[in-house]
């Protein structure tokens, strides 16, 4: 396994983080397809085998069975000081006052039960899952840095956001001499590239490490094919909305992918990740494992050097898409 500073920090990640989206209760209403208990612990054991030791969460991932599960596979099976564990902040199932957001109560009452369903003292990277509109963003930065001052978290990050709405939080934080964020985790791989127009570069700039999530397209860039019979792209609506409406086009590269997967003799997998890992400011991407063979093929991907000539014939069919991730105040649909 290869670590990496986080962006601008002396916090050691490695260059591959576990996303746990897909531990829960199996058939729960938000995603039918997450795996139990008992097989989250082998995925997470699997993981630190590996090499891995940064692990990635929500709040709202099967409302709170998430954080549950990591946890206590990590309690078990890892040593604290050794590994970082993200979580993050914005979504709940609850459709009451003061209950999701980033308002100052709603940061200070979710760190708490984030920590809780982790049982964890601190998270090393706190992250708001999305912008807050209805909420003054001095309000935000102020509160997360009173968490990070109150040893609740290490770090605080970003995700999923327009690159204008990034530099706006950094800024009123050094205006304050509050707490900058250290991460942005972005909708980011070779079919959705829009991050690059703006959000890339300004984190290249800034020394802001970049996380990607949905590195394989919710498997798209996994198989040679487009469509595929498992329980999560049958059940899954947001990875279908993500991107089924640009299929046409998105196949060709598909298909480029797999050529240099032949090429080279290696997996699809391996491709779309060393691609991802050849920009400077990925740091990790996050591999949504629920099952442990899955990590293996992932950190095979850390041998694979792609050249220039292949990494043009994988980016030169791509066009323009829709925005994804970040989103308008008018939008009412922040699911991911």
């Amino acid at each position: 396994m290869e670590y990496r500073k986080l962006g601008n920090t002396g916090l050691d990640v490695s260059r591959i983080c576990l996303g746990t989206m897909g531990f829960g209760r199996p058939g729960n209403e938000m995603f039918p397809w997450a795996v139990d208990e008992i097989a989250s612990e082998k995925v997470v054991k699997k993981a630190l085998d590996l090499g891995i030791n940064f692990f990635d969460t929500a709040n709202i991932y099967s409302h709170g069975d998430s954080e549950k599960f990591l946890g206590q596979a990590l309690k078990k099976n890892a040593n604290r000081d050794e590994i970082a564990v993200a979580t993050k902040v914005f979504f709940t199932p609850s459709d009451k006052p003061n209950q999701h957001g980033l308002s100052r109560k709603a940061i200070m009452t979710q760190i708490d039960k984030s920590s809780t369903r982790l049982d964890m003292n601190y998270v090393d990277l706190y992250i708001i899952h999305r912008w807050d509109y209805s909420t003054p963003i001095e309000e935000t930065m102020e509160a997360l840095h009173d968490i990070v001052k109150a040893g609740k978290a290490r770090y605080i990050g970003a995700s999923a956001m327009y690159s204008w709405q990034f530099e706006q939080a950094q800024a009123i934080a050094r205006e304050h001499n509050w707490t900058e964020f250290v991460s942005m985790q972005n909708h980011l791989n070779l079919l959705y590239r829009e991050e690059e127009r703006e959000m890339m570069p300004l984190c290249e700039e800034e020394n802001i490490a970049v996380t990607p999530y949905s590195p394989l397209a919710s498997g798209h860039l996994t198989r040679p094919t487009w469509d595929a019979r498992t329980k999560r792209s049958e059940t899954d609506k947001v990875a279908r909305s993500k991107y089924d409406t640009d299929e046409t086009n998105d196949m060709q590269i598909v298909k480029r992918v797999n050529d240099i997967a032949e090429k080279y003799h290696t997996s699809m997998t391996q491709v779309s990740l060393a691609w991802l890992l050849k920009k400077p400011q990925v740091v990790a991407p996050i591999i949504g494992a629920t099952n442990p063979d899955h990590l293996e093929d992932a950190t095979d991907s850390l041998n694979l050097q792609l050249t220039r000539e292949d990494v043009n014939y994988l980016e030169e069919l791509y066009l323009p898409h829709k925005v994804v991730g970040a989103y308008t105040k008018e939008e009412t649909d922040f699911t991911r």
